[in-house]
C-alpha cells in the first residue's frame, strides 16, 4: 500500500541579525536530531532575519545559502523550504526556495510585499502562486503577509496543503492565529504557519506561534513560544479526502480570477 502520509519538520528558531553563518549553523545543529521527514520548513529570511534595507545580503540562485539548502536536502533525504533575499536578472526578491530531496530547485516570489516595513521599496513583487507536488500532495507555499489576502490564497488549484513561512511580530500575533485558521477552513486544506522567535535589530519581538490546522480548523500542533525547537507533524491525505467528501464545500466556490 502506498504511504500517503506527509511528515514535516517545523523549525521555530531565533534568527541572528545579518549573521548567515550563525543562522545556518544553528539550523544544522537542530537538524541533526531529525531522523525521518519529508519536508523541512524554515521561517522567512532564515539566513539573515527579516531585512528590507540591505541589498548586499542578496545571493544568486547558485549562491552559498541555496547550496547549503541542497546539501541539507541531500543529507536528510527531504525537501527543504525557506525564504531569503535573491538577486535575479537585476531585481531583488523575497524568494521562497523549495529544494527537493534530489536537489531540484523551485521558487515562489512574495507577491504581497509588506509596505509598512517598506519591503515594496526594495523588492520586486512576484506574479503568481506555485503548486509543488510531493508524495501525491499538492502544496501551495506562500510568505507571511500573503496570509492577509484570502482571494489570492483561494484554493482554485486544488491544493491539499497551504504553507506560510513568516516573520510575524508579537503585537499582531492574535491576527496570525485567526488568519491561519481561516485559511484552512475556507480552502478545506491543512494550513501550516512557520514563525520565528526572538528579537530583531529594531527591537521587534517574535513570539513563535507556529501552528498546524486541519481542514476543519482544528489545531494539530501549536509550538506557542518555544525557543529554538524542531517539531515533526504527520498529515494524513486519507483524512483530508474524507473530510472533503463529507463536507463538499469547495464545489460551491465562486468562479473568478485576479486581474
Amino acid at each position: 500500500m502506498t504511504d500517503t502520509n506527509l511528515q514535516l519538520s517545523i523549525f521555530q528558531i531565533d534568527l541572528a541579525y545579518k549573521d548567515k553563518q550563525k543562522n545556518l549553523s544553528n539550523i544544522d545543529s537542530l537538524a541533526n536530531n531529525i531522523t525521518n521527514t519529508d519536508i523541512i520548513l524554515l521561517p522567512e529570511m532564515f539566513n539573515t532575519s527579516f531585512i528590507t534595507n540591505d541589498t548586499s545580503l542578496a545571493e544568486a540562485m547558485d549562491g552559498p545559502t541555496i547550496t547549503w539548502m541542497q546539501k541539507l536536502a541531500k543529507k536528510k533525504k527531504a525537501s527543504v523550504a525557506g525564504t531569503l533575499i535573491v538577486k535575479d536578472k537585476g531585481c531583488f526578491y523575497n524568494r521562497l526556495v523549495w529544494v527537493k530531496k534530489d536537489q531540484t530547485l523551485l521558487h515562489y516570489d512574495k507577491c504581497h510585499l509588506f509596505s509598512l516595513a517598506k519591503e515594496d521599496k526594495i523588492f520586486t513583487k512576484g506574479k503568481e502562486k506555485i503548486i509543488i507536488y510531493e508524495k501525491g500532495w499538492n502544496i501551495c507555499p506562500l510568505i507571511c503577509y500573503d496570509i492577509r489576502f484570502p482571494v489570492f490564497c483561494r484554493n482554485k488549484e486544488e491544493y491539499d496543503l497551504l504553507i506560510f513561512l513568516s516573520s510575524w511580530p508579537e503585537k499582531r500575533i492574535e491576527a496570525w492565529d485567526i488568519l491561519l485558521k481561516a485559511r484552512a477552513i475556507e480552502n478545506q486544506c491543512y494550513s501550516i504557519g512557520v514563525n520565528r522567535v526572538g528579537k530583531d535589530d529594531s527591537g521587534f519581538l517574535f513570539p513563535g506561534h507556529s501552528l498546524v490546522f486541519n481542514s476543519l480548523g482544528d489545531i494539530m500542533l501549536d509550538l506557542k513560544n518555544q525557543k529554538n525547537t524542531v517539531k515533526n507533524i504527520i498529515l494524513s491525505k486519507d483524512d483530508l479526502i474524507l473530510q472533503r467528501r463529507q463536507l463538499s464545500f469547495l464545489k460551491d466556490r465562486d468562479n473568478f480570477t485576479i486581474n
